[in-house]
């Protein structure tokens, strides 16, 4: 069975965390930052569709930021910038993107051998 992964939404908006580099809106997701880094819901995620291309970014609370594609056919996101290429890892409904040292969690929607068949 084939696995594709689509990102559908991220974690709710949270107003408590003071990045004042992200947008009105971002979402917040768990992220764990740097070498031995433990998950915690501090990253936030800005959306930008670019020619019918769908870009995140996701900001850290240092003021550090990746960016991301989308992939259109459901596999989920691979690196937008920088020479670091994106580990992907599926768990259930939890997408992992390793960059570097750096993981993120997104939310994700998991279609099974019929999806794939489309």
């Amino acid at each position: 069975m084939i696995l594709a992964a689509g990102i559908i939404s991220l974690a709710a908006c949270s107003p408590d965390v003071d990045q004042p580099q992200a947008e009105d809106g971002a979402e917040k997701i768990a992220c764990a930052l740097g070498e031995g880094g433990d998950f915690a819901s501090e990253c936030l995620v800005e959306r930008d569709e670019v020619d019918g291309a769908i870009f995140l970014t996701v900001r850290h609370p240092d003021g550090g930021f990746r960016r991301f594609e989308q992939l259109a056919d459901g596999r989920g996101l691979i690196e937008a910038d920088g020479a670091d290429q994106v580990v992907r890892t599926l768990d259930d409904q939890t997408l992992e993107i390793q960059v570097g040292p750096d993981r993120y969690r997104f939310t994700a929607t998991v279609r099974g051998a019929d999806a794939a068949a489309e």
